[in-house]
């Protein structure tokens, strides 16, 4: 069996570029997935896996949202440039100039899900399906059940987040170690992590302008801001059918992603039991499965 074939380019934006990476051939019969990643400023590699899907002759399209990964990069900027409008504005120029704003699935992973529950809000005509995949549906939610996970870690592990949040010193390496337990239990539970994940985070390393303004330092100290962010009382007019995703030991708990669960009309719901924040990571084949049978039903 040969293996599906892959493109890489750029469209512009306004004035900027973004990059984006098809696997497999638009001109299949099945209708193209779009995966929205993380972050805010995070890139497609973490997610790279999903590409499998290409593998049964769905094409699958990554792209770097602005300022990160291979798209334009733009330091300079505050925060009145970067807003949830901005990165609409984004996925629906590249839905265009891809030639498939008439017929696409939409999969998006903890902030690709926020981005796209907006985009799904909006129905757009083209939108077949959608896929929220460790999302919250607020960020008061996302922020209160990270109270509850922290508090769950050895009490000198909460003593030093909380100790070097009040001083302000959340770059002190005593404060990134304490980061890391929370991650490794929540984020990702493959450790160390694989390859694709450590490239997102070494991207990250090199410019974490977008994810420091719109998020903050990392994952559970949210003072960015989209620290105010909710689609509780609008995710109603959601008419894609969806599937949401997380895990059993996922950052985004089940108090997060309820409300998706309670509002949007046609919806279901799959927990991976073995998985936190990364179950395309964590449990692969299961998760590429799951995403597969739900995607076929709306081809």
């Amino acid at each position: 069996m040969t293996s599906p074939t892959v493109l890489e380019g750029t469209v512009p934006f306004g004035e900027w570029e973004t990059w984006y990476r098809i696997t497999g051939d638009l001109a299949s019969a099945k209708t193209p997935l779009v995966v929205a990643h993380g972050g805010p400023g995070c890139t497609h590699d973490y997610v790279v896996g999903i590409a499998a899907l290409a593998d049964k002759g769905r094409p699958v399209i990554h792209y770097d949202q602005l300022g990160a990964g291979r798209s334009t990069h733009l330091t300079d900027k505050g925060a009145d440039f970067w807003t949830v409008d901005l990165f609409m504005d984004e996925l629906d120029n590249l839905l265009e100039a891809l030639g498939i704003a008439d017929r696409y699935h939409l999969l998006g992973q903890s902030w690709g899900g926020m981005l796209a529950a907006e985009h799904a809000i909006r129905q757009p005509e083209g939108l077949r399906s959608l896929v929220i995949s460790n999302s919250p549906a607020s960020m008061a939610l996302w922020s209160s059940e990270a109270k509850k996970l922290r508090a769950l870690l050895a009490r000198e592990v909460e003593e030093t987040l909380d100790r070097h949040e009040a001083a302000g010193t959340t770059t002190d390496p005593e404060y990134l170690a304490a980061q890391q337990v929370y991650y490794d239990e929540h984020v990702c539970r493959v450790v160390p992590n694989p390859p694709e994940v450590q490239r997102t985070m070494q991207f990250m390393d090199e410019d974490s302008t977008v994810y420091l303004t719109m998020n903050g330092p990392n994952e559970f100290f949210c003072i960015g801001t989209l620290r105010t962010w909710s689609v509780v009382d609008e995710v109603h007019r959601i008419a894609a059918p969806t599937l949401l995703a997380s895990g059993r030991f996922d950052e985004a708990t089940p108090g997060t992603v309820q409300p998706f669960f309670d509002n949007i009309p046609d919806v279901r719901w799959e927990i991976f039991e073995e998985s936190s924040h990364m179950p395309f990571v964590e449990e692969p084949e299961r998760y590429l499965s799951v995403v597969e049978a739900f995607l076929e039903q709306y081809d």
